[in-house]
């Protein structure tokens, strides 16, 4: 029979630090945008840890304030120094998704709960549990560390809470705000849900570029008794639309698929039976590789379009670029601390969605994605293992000790 319990206190032998933080921060309900209060419950575990906090609200009223966090403990107290040591920040959201029906859930989706060996609630896999496993493996290393504020090594985060949302206000506006300083990042590591099958068989060190278009083809409006004087504009898109769905964008490379071009909406008509449409409107997404660029894709994709004789309006929207790390400094420190901590090597993986390291790019050369399995993410009754707790927590460390050691 399985035990469920409330997330246990301090007092409980299941307890451990980084899952008390966790169980904090999954109680709190932050659906898109809205913080609940987690980056103040982080940031006040990260000023006792002497790190120096920003507070960066971003966005208007109307779609919902974005809270962002900089937080940043210096190398050293003499910002000179800064010049020549390393800095590594750590990247995570707050935010997460909406429950959907809480009825289909065992337990509550904002009460904590710990249930056949693992830790249940929203946000529990992405990226609470991930989040609190790094706060606490800086304030280990804060305080194991002697004469840390002597060390090369810089820490920071970059935490915001419009990841799951449309992302236009939060980590992007943190490194418009950093860039703008002339602020130096060397290594970045996002704490999203990598892992496929078990913790650490899996890191991302790349992740495709994402190109959304709406496309509204035009005709005119008719009866559809009488289509002789109309020009239906879903007919008209048809062979197009076969051309574009069959087309090959690019063969992808050795680190990336091939881009992938998919329709997510078609909106067309009046609703009426016996009206032909005037116009219809297709929305679509690229998932690009590093073999194309929004420009060779835009122009390819509007060659289709203008050889079948189309009349249209046509709005990009660019997500965001494709990254990729080689393997060098960061990728060996943390596929060293997987294996310390779980005894496997992990393969290197550019595939899923998009994510904020693409905006965290801009400001630093090397970035990588790493974090617990992510299958329940999204989902109902999403959990984390409770044994993949600590692990992760000690690979955020050992990541720490082996940058510090090696500058």
């Amino acid at each position: 029979m399985s035990i469920i319990e409330m997330c246990p206190s301090a007092s409980s032998t299941l307890s451990n630090p980084t899952l008390d933080l966790a169980c904090q921060l999954i109680a709190c309900r932050s659906v898109t945008p809205d913080d609940a209060q987690c980056q103040h419950i982080i940031g006040q575990r990260l000023a006792a840890a002497g790190f120096a906090l920003e507070t960066m609200v971003c966005g208007s009223a109307n779609e919902g304030k974005v809270t962002n966090l900089w937080a940043k403990r210096p190398a050293s107290p003499d910002s000179s120094a800064l010049s020549v040591g390393k800095m590594i920040v750590f990247v995570g959201h707050t935010d997460v998704v909406p429950s959907g029906r809480v009825s289909d859930w065992h337990s509550d989706p904002f009460t904590p709960t710990v249930r056949d060996g693992c830790l249940f609630g929203r946000g529990a896999a992405d990226m609470k549990t991930s989040l609190a496993a790094c706060v606490v493996a800086v304030e280990e290393f804060v305080a194991d560390t002697p004469n840390t504020l002597n060390s090369p090594l810089a820490i920071g985060f970059v935490i915001t809470s419009d990841e799951e949302g449309p992302a236009i206000d939060g980590t992007v506006r943190v490194v418009e705000a950093l860039a703008e300083r002339g602020e130096r990042i060397d290594y970045c590591l996002v704490a999203e849900p990598t892992s496929e099958h078990r913790l650490g068989d899996m890191i991302k060190n790349g992740r495709r570029g994402s190109l959304n278009g709406r496309l509204t083809v035009k005709g005119v409006q008719g009866h559809i008794a009488y289509p002789h004087l109309a020009r239906n504009p879903i007919h008209l898109l048809a062979p197009a639309l076969a051309e574009l769905v069959t087309t090959e964008w690019d063969a992808g490379n050795a680190f990336f698929p091939a881009t992938t071009w998919q329709v997510s909406n078609i909106h067309a008509g009046t609703g009426a039976a016996n009206v032909i449409a005037g116009d219809v409107t297709v929305d679509f997404n690229f998932r690009f590789s590093t073999a194309s660029t929004p420009a060779s894709l835009q122009g390819h994709l509007q060659s289709v379009l203008d050889r079948h004789g189309l009349v249209y309006d046509l709005v990009w929207t660019l997500g965001g670029l494709p990254f990729l790390t080689a393997e060098g400094t960061l990728v060996d420190a943390v596929a060293s601390a997987i294996a310390a901590h779980t005894g496997q090597r992990p393969r290197l993986s550019t595939t899923g969605g998009t994510s904020d390291g693409r905006f965290m790019t801009r400001l630093c050369p090397q970035v990588l994605e790493f974090g617990p399995v992510g299958a329940s993410i999204h989902q109902v009754n999403e959990h984390m293992a409770l044994a993949d707790i600590v692990p992760l927590k000690n690979i955020y460390r050992r990541i720490l000790d082996t940058l510090a050691a090696i500058h």
